[in-house]
C-alpha cells in the first residue's frame, strides 16, 4: 500500500501515531467540557488539572492547557483583563486611587463587566454605578464582549444624568477601555478616565461589589435558560436595587439619597 500510494514506510507509521493522538484528544476534550458544565465554565487548568486527578485522569497541565484552547473549553471569567492589542492602546492614571468618597451625584462613576451563565451561553452585563449613592446609571447586556457594548453603556448613563461637574469614569484595564472608541467618546462627553492598576481588583472594588451583590441576591436564586430570562431579572433586580434595597450605611435607598441631594 505504501509503494501504490507512493509514501514512505516511516511516513504512514508517523500518520498512525498522530491518529492515535487525536483519539487521546477527543477523549481527554470530553472530560474537560463535561468538568467545565458543572463548574460553569470557571475552572482554568490548574483547577481542571485537580479535577481530573480526583477522577483518576493524570496529564501534564501544559497538555490539559493545549487542548483547553484547541477545543474553546478554557474559563469564561475575566479572561478580557489581560488581552494584549498592539494598536489603539490608551491607558490612564488611576485618578480614583482607592478614594471612593464624592461630594454630589455624577462626580465619579465606576464600570466594569461580568457575564451572566444561562443555558444559551454566556450574556455580559455592562454597568455604571455612581459612587455618590451606589445606583446604576446605565447598564447594557450583550451575547458578545466589544467596545460598543461599552460605548453605549456610557451612552445610555449620559443621556439620563444631568452632569454639571467634572466626571471621573473609572474602569479596569480591559480591552475594551484601552481602546480608541472609548477615549474618543470620553472626549467627546468631556468625562476624565480613571483606570485601575493592573491585577489589582481593589481598585475598582465598588464596581466588583455590584456584580456579587446581584449574582447572591438574583442570578444564583435562578436557574437561566434563556436570554431573554436573564435581561428580565436583570431589569427587574436593578430597579429594585436602585428603588427599594435599603442600604446599612445610609439607612435609605440609592434614589431616596439621590433625591435628599437635590431637595
Amino acid at each position: 500500500m505504501c509503494e501504490f500510494f507512493n509514501v514512505s514506510r516511516s511516513g504512514y507509521y508517523d500518520f498512525v501515531k498522530r491518529m492515535n493522538i487525536l483519539a487521546k484528544d477527543l477523549l481527554l476534550a470530553s472530560k474537560i467540557e463535561d468538568c467545565q458544565k458543572a463548574c460553569h465554565s470557571t475552572y482554568g487548568y490548574r483547577r481542571m488539572k485537580i479535577e481530573l486527578e480526583k477522577q483518576g485522569i493524570h496529564r501534564n497541565p501544559k497538555t490539559i492547557l493545549r487542548i483547553m484552547r484547541k477545543y474553546n473549553l478554557l474559563s469564561v471569567i475575566r479572561r478580557k483583563r489581560y488581552r494584549k492589542y498592539s494598536t489603539g492602546l490608551h491607558r490612564y492614571k488611576n485618578l480614583l486611587n482607592r478614594d471612593f468618597s464624592t461630594s454630589r451625584p455624577n462626580e465619579k462613576w465606576a464600570t466594569d463587566i461580568s457575564y451572566i451563565q444561562t443555558a444559551q451561553g454566556v450574556l455580559y452585563l455592562s454597568m455604571i454605578r455612581d459612587l455618590f449613592d451606589n445606583s446604576i446609571v446605565g447598564y447594557k447586556t450583550s451575547t458578545r464582549q466589544s467596545v460598543s457594548l461599552v460605548l453605549d453603556t456610557i451612552h445610555l448613563a449620559k443621556k439620563k444624568q444631568t452632569v454639571t461637574g467634572e466626571l471621573q469614569l473609572h474602569s479596569d484595564q480591559g480591552f475594551q477601555y484601552t481602546s480608541t472608541g472609548y477615549f474618543n467618546l470620553t472626549k467627546e462627553y468631556k468625562i476624565t478616565p480613571s483606570m485601575s492598576r493592573r491585577g489589582n481588583p481593589y481598585d475598582n472594588s465598588l464596581a466588583e461589589n455590584f456584580f456579587s451583590i446581584l449574582k447572591t441576591e438574583c442570578i444564583y436564586l435562578n436557574k437561566l435558560d434563556t436570554f431573554e430570562q436573564a435581561n428580565n431579572l436583570i431589569d427587574e433586580y436593578i430597579y429594585f436595587y436602585n428603588h427599594h434595597r435599603i442600604q446599612l450605611k445610609t439607612k435609605l435607598t440609592p434614589l431616596e439619597k439621590r433625591c435628599q441631594f437635590f431637595v
